[in-house]
């Protein structure tokens, strides 16, 4: 079987040549560093089996393989747990994690030789699987936004999940999230919150807060072009907007 190695790390692929050599089956016919040169050679040479790294800062495994005309059989490499899943939507072989185990690579290659015994399955030909590599390797760019976030109060540290979390509040000089009917105080400005947090959840709807969309429940202009928005607390909390945001809150909420 022809194998063609692409990892951003050198000395993976040395490690992985050097295990594989020990496969009589497995004839190694090139290597690259660069996605871009794996693409160019992949473009014009069919493998038997790709080892392919995920994370790469150029192109990762997955924006790669949306770009072939024609999809080989992979066996993923990847330093993460969190990307096996990943590896494991898109159909593939198996994955490895790095640094490589010989007795995982001779699970991956005992898989290989009983996929090549037989037909190539359905998904391998699907057309929408560019399409789906594709968005898959867009997410591994998205940012990685907080889940939570901490409030101390002398030598207790409370854990508040964002979700939980109805709207920030600067107030008297201090920031306080709210939520679960308490408010706490939390070591970031407005300024700082909006940056850090995921802006398709957290908008600036006036100086002083950052609200959280999900608790929005209602919209209200009043006379005077005034406009303020009713939350889903128990309190039936009323914000403010300012004038200048009120645009910006009707597109993040599609109104």
């Amino acid at each position: 079987m022809n194998a063609y190695l692409v990892d951003d790390e050198p000395l993976a692929i040395e490690r992985l040549a050097r295990l594989l050599a020990e496969f009589a089956g497995v004839r190694i016919a090139g290597s690259a560093t660069d996605p871009a040169a794996a693409l160019e050679f992949l473009a014009r040479h069919s493998m038997d089996v790709l080892f392919l790294d995920i994370q790469m800062p150029a192109m990762n495994g997955f924006e790669l393989l949306a770009r072939l005309a024609a999809q080989p059989p992979v066996i993923f490499t990847t330093a993460y747990d969190q990307y096996a899943l990943k590896a494991f939507e898109v159909n593939s072989i198996d994955y490895l994690l790095k640094p490589v185990d010989p007795e995982q690579l001779q699970r991956a290659v005992r898989k290989l030789e009983r996929f090549s015994a037989g037909a190539r399955p359905d998904w391998m030909r699907h057309p929408d699987l560019p399409q789906w590599l594709g968005e898959l390797g867009a997410s591994l760019r998205a940012p990685a936004y907080p889940e939570r976030i901490s409030s101390r109060l002398g030598e207790r540290v409370y854990v508040i999940e964002l979700a939980q979390v109805s709207h920030f509040l600067a107030q008297d000089k201090l920031t306080y999230a709210l939520a679960g009917g308490r408010s706490y105080a939390v070591d970031y400005s407005i300024a700082d919150l909006e940056r850090k947090l995921d802006p398709r959840k957290f908008v600036r709807i006036h100086r002083s807060i950052l609200l959280n969309l999900d608790w929005a429940d209602q919209l209200d202009s009043h006379f005077g072009g005034r406009t303020t928005v009713l939350l889903k607390d128990g309190n039936r909390t009323e914000l403010p907007v300012s004038r200048d945001r009120v645009r910006a809150l009707k597109d993040s909420l599609e109104i």
